[in-house]
């Protein structure tokens, strides 16, 4: 559920957990990690939307997606199933927030989207895909490289033999960088609402937690979203034992190569 510039952009849905809320003053809310997605998904695309990264991102996603199905793991309110339903596509999604699918299913077209509400590094469905996508840097959601290892693996059963495997992610080392230099990174800003990220690293633990500050109608929340890290070489290993490999990675939704001056990648696995 990551935001920044041109990248693992715009924050997919969080599994529902911690329950309550904690308030800090009248006018200021914090909002933990379990509950972000169900306490704001009327909230989410006013405040996260980008359509320009999200252009990008359908483009290349349907050229990659064949004939065959599609899946989209953490689908969130549909920022991405839905443009990819209205080109045509089967579409199918896995979200672990009810509020969020409700979203989705509220917008035009959104019945054309299945749903399946659950854990998605179970990916609790039937039958193959040529396409599986995790947008928004949701990956990193999964709580544990064990998590990961899961989900890698259960997508390689959900896959068509010629199909694609796609996500975008952080690189750590360029995450770390952001983070030492305390600089907070500007998410949104309209004449409505200001949305400012401030993000820090615990290398001990392959983790960072992200909070957001949201500055909207006179009243400022802060939202805290926790992720677990992992190198793009890491990932690459875990392709391996899950019976992936890499196809290419870019550098950018856009199709940018991926350098030494990368901030994030979107890489595409296909199976062994």
């Amino acid at each position: 559920m990551t935001i920044h510039h041109d990248t693992p952009a715009v924050p997919a849905g969080e599994p529902a957990g911690t329950p309550g809320r904690e308030k800090d003053s009248p006018d200021r809310t914090t909002v933990p990690t379990g509950r972000y997605a169900d306490d704001h998904a009327a909230d989410y695309d006013r405040w996260f939307a980008k359509p320009g990264v999200t252009a990008a991102t359908v483009d290349t996603l349907a050229k990659l997606a064949g004939e065959g199905r599609v899946l989209e793991l953490g689908v969130g309110t549909g920022r991405v199933a839905l443009p990819l339903a209205r080109r045509g596509f089967d579409v199918q999604g896995v979200e672990a927030s009810a509020a969020m699918a409700a979203r989705l299913r509220a917008k035009p077209g959104g019945n054309d989207v299945e749903v399946t509400l659950g854990d998605f590094a179970e990916v609790p469905v039937e039958g193959t895909f040529s396409l599986i996508l995790v947008v928004g840097g949701t990956l990193f959601e999964l709580a544990s490289h064990e998590d990961l290892q899961r989900c890698l693996t259960a997508v390689a059963d959900h896959l068509e033999p010629a199909g694609a495997f796609v996500f975008d992610a952080h690189v750590p080392e360029a995450l770390a960088v952001a983070a030492a230099s305390g600089v907070p990174e500007v998410v949104s800003e309209t004449d409505e609402h200001l949305i400012l990220c401030h993000r820090r690293i615990d290398p001990s633990t392959a983790t960072y937690q992200s909070h957001y500050l949201v500055h909207e109608a006179d009243r400022t929340r802060h939202l805290r979203v926790r992720f677990h890290y992992a190198s793009p070489g890491e990932l690459d290993l875990m392709a391996e034992r899950a019976g992936l490999r890499l196809r290419t990675r870019l550098g950018s939704w856009a199709g940018g190569p991926f350098t030494r001056d990368s901030t994030y990648h979107v890489s595409i696995y296909e199976r062994r």
